[in-house]
């Protein structure tokens, strides 16, 4: 059991390896629901296979490549992110991208639910025609919650042991399907499709990209554990890596499927539809493993989470604050489960919003991060506004102001099931790179800021 919560690791507990990160982030992207992003890659965007899998790795290596610079700052400060949060933005304006990200974090968590929920739905349904009830729906639900809530508060120990053994099962189940494809897919079909415009792979890379900021922030939360001696650049090489690894082949698994099965674009329950695309040998096996996978995501994210709660003044251990969002994400699967008429579209909007939000702060603290940032481990934890990190009032005016403009840009290009922005329906909104757009507006405001002064005196971190 990890009883760490947001103090910092001192270095005698720092035994961690670089090459743990990358069974880690492989972990991170073991959700089925890239079957179905790469499905509306073919039907919706109208690109081929080979567009596809380029769409995936230009997002992959954007995205994660984020993560892995990110990464850094919890080597550097042993801290969780939104702890090491506090140095950039100031001890009470850290609150507000705190509490922002904590709650578009319990979409995130929910969305992983349904959908392992559903894989669950889909076994019960193939193995003994079991159909799905409003009961067996919370029944499901709550047991999916359960397993990531006991994961993710045994700790960092727990989650990389499981992610290890999530690694090796579901990659082997996937190979499985993979070579079922081979011998049973309409190759010539998917060989002939004609290349889509150059415009939606854009929009492509948008939509994957968005899923992978969501990580950025929890970045530090996986890697406070290593020795300050870890290389930088295998840490970005192992974030990198990992998405590699799963993202282009599951995304690109999902455009084969859709050449014979464009309904997987848009179908309510993706998880029962992909179970009926396969042999029921190959089935059962591949849907159980992607409910191990989609629970440790959530896992990993009901993790991250119990720290931003407490950075929030939620004064309890942090198993208990991981449960907080375990709750929280119950209760809104079951209204997503019983109510949405459209996961698919609800699930690409939500996409779209996360992309926004995580890139706001990204940007700031990443411009912060290059600069050369030290952390001050005492600074870090004293919230008083005697603190190294308490600035003017509590707050970072440059930070926040930064992050504030990004937000507010970032929102007029956004265009989705529920919101349009003003400039939403522009090039750049329609392509959904409001994502992009965000970053560059947080990192170049808050670059071309002069840096704040802090209370620590550019001091090392003290332990």
């Amino acid at each position: 059991m990890e009883n760490r919560g947001l103090d910092p690791v001192p270095d005698h507990e720092r035994t961690g390896r670089v090459r743990t990160l990358f069974p880690t982030w492989v972990t991170a992207n073991l959700t089925v629901l890239l079957l179905t992003v790469g499905a509306g890659l073919t039907v919706f965007n109208g690109l081929n296979v080979w567009q596809v899998l380029a769409v995936a790795v230009v997002a992959s290596v954007l995205s994660f490549g984020l993560v892995g610079l990110v990464s850094v700052a919890g080597k550097r400060g042993g801290a969780p992110g939104m702890a090491l949060s506090r140095a950039v933005f100031g001890q009470r304006g850290n609150l507000f991208p705190g509490a922002l990200l904590w709650v578009v974090r319990w979409g995130w968590e929910t969305v992983n639910a349904v959908t392992g929920s559903y894989a669950l739905l889909a076994v019960l349904h193939l193995l003994f025609g079991v159909r799905s009830t409003p009961t067996l729906i919370l029944v499901t639900l709550t047991a999916f919650v359960a397993g990531g809530f006991l994961v993710s508060g045994i700790g960092i120990g727990a989650l990389r042991v499981a992610s290890r053994v999530s690694v090796g099962l579901f990659g082997g189940a996937s190979l499985l399907v993979l070579g079922h494809l081979v011998g049973t897919a309409p190759w010539r079909s998917v060989l002939e499709q004609p290349p889509g415009p150059a415009a939606m792979m854009v929009a492509g890379v948008g939509t994957l990209v968005a899923g992978g900021l969501s990580w950025v922030p929890s970045a530090p939360d996986f890697a406070r554990y290593l020795p300050r001696s870890a290389p930088d650049r295998a840490m970005v090489a192992a974030a990198v890596g990992g998405a590699l690894v799963t993202i282009p082949p599951m995304v690109a698994t999902g455009a084969v499927m859709a050449v014979s099965s464009p309904h997987l674009a848009v179908a309510k329950d993706p998880v029962a539809f992909i179970g009926e695309l396969l042999p029921r040998w190959l089935s059962v096996p591949y849907l159980l493993t992607a409910v191990i996978g989609m629970a440790l995501v959530n896992a990993m994210s009901m993790y991250s989470a119990g720290f931003t709660a407490q950075t929030l003044g939620f004064a309890v251990p942090r198993a208990w604050a991981v449960g907080v969002n375990a709750t929280i994400s119950l209760l809104l699967g079951g209204t997503l489960m019983m109510v949405a008429t459209s996961f698919v579209d609800t699930f690409l909007s939500f996409l779209t919003l996360l992309g926004v939000t995580f890139s706001a702060w990204t940007g700031v603290f990443g411009v912060d991060l290059l600069r050369g940032r030290v952390y001050d481990s005492a600074a870090l934890m004293d919230t008083r506004p005697r603190s190294g990190y308490w600035y003017s009032g509590g707050y970072s005016r440059q930070a926040m102001g930064a992050w504030g403009a990004a937000l507010v840009v970032g929102l007029l290009f956004t265009d989705v099931e529920w919101f349009t922005g003003p400039l939403g329906t522009s090039w750049t909104g329609r392509h959904g790179l409001g994502w992009a757009v965000t970053i560059l507006v947080a990192a170049g405001v808050y670059a071309a800021l002069p840096r704040p002064a802090d209370g620590t005196g550019g001091a090392p971190a003290r332990f």
